[in-house]
Order: structure tokens, then sequence, then C-alpha cells
């Protein structure tokens, strides 16, 4: 340091200062304005980008709102729809059930009238059956009863007795 003082000079020194100064002035009306609008362009950006950042921020979480409300509002048509569904179902289980009764009813009746109809054939049919075999009794009676000359006679008299007394 001693022979950083040894080696001063006053007029070095002045001239420096001046050089210094005029770098400050020609600094301070070439570059310090740009420097200062460039810092200020660059603080408003960032200023920009801040209020959009905000501003996105507050429009997402609209949009999250929104997104809840319509995920909200689905469940809600959700269930409705899929209560609607059971109410269908359910219509059209006792629908069916309703028809299988009703089916079975009349299956039953035409049943129950077929075997009325087989039941009445039978009858005729049965009906039918003895007087054939009650005319071929009667027949093979009467055959019998007639075959004797004297049996006919006693028969026709006995006819004529019941005629006269009616």
């Amino acid at each position: 340091m001693d022979q950083l003082l040894n080696d001063f000079s006053p007029g070095l020194f002045v001239m420096q200062a001046v050089i210094l100064l005029i770098l400050i002035l020609l600094m301070k009306k070439f570059a310090w304005k740009p420097i200062l609008n460039s810092l200020d362009e660059r603080e408003q950006g960032i200023q920009g980008a801040l209020e959009a950042a905000e501003k996105a921020r507050l429009e997402m979480k609209n949009l999250q709102a929104d997104n809840e409300k319509a995920l909200q509002e689905a469940r809600i048509e959700r269930d409705a729809m899929l209560k609607d569904a059971r109410e269908i179902r359910t219509k059209m289980i006792a629908e069916a059930e309703d028809d299988a009764k009703e089916q079975a009813s009349k299956i039953i009746a035409q049943a129950q009238e077929a075997i009325e109809a087989e039941k009445r054939a039978a009858v005729a049919e049965l009906k039918n059956q003895v007087a054939v075999l009650s005319l071929e009794i009667a027949e093979k009676v009467v055959k019998d009863e007639l075959s004797d000359k004297n049996k006919q006679m006693q028969y026709v008299e006995k006819m004529l007795q019941d005629a006269n007394l009616n």
C-alpha cells in the first residue's frame, strides 16, 4: 500500500475522475434510459404474467366449480334415470306376471272346457253303447219270448188286456 501512495499522481487522479464523470454522463444519456425502459418493460411483463396467472387461477377455480356442478347434475340425472329404469322394470315384471296369470287362466279354462267336452262325449258314447246293448238284449229277450207260439199268444192277449184297461 505504501508503494501505491508513493506513485499517486493528482493529475492522473483528476483525469481519471473527469473520464469517469464523462462515462457516467454518457451512460446516463445513452444506456441508462434503455436499461431502465427494458427493466420497466420486464416488470410490466412480469406483472402482466402474474395478473394473467391470477386470472387463469380464478377461471380454473370457476371452471372447477362448473365441473363440480355439472358432475352433481349428472349424478342427479343418473339417479333419476336409474329410478325410472327400476320403475319400468317393476312395471314390466308386473305386466308380465298379469299376462302370465291371464294366459294360465285361459289355458285352465280351455282345459276345463276340453275336459267337459270329452266328458259329455264319453257320456253320450256310453249312452249310445248302453242303448245298443239294451236293444240287443231286448231283441234277444223278445226273440226268446216269442220263439214259442204259445208264448206269443199269451203276450198278445196280455197286451190287449192292458190296452183295454187304459
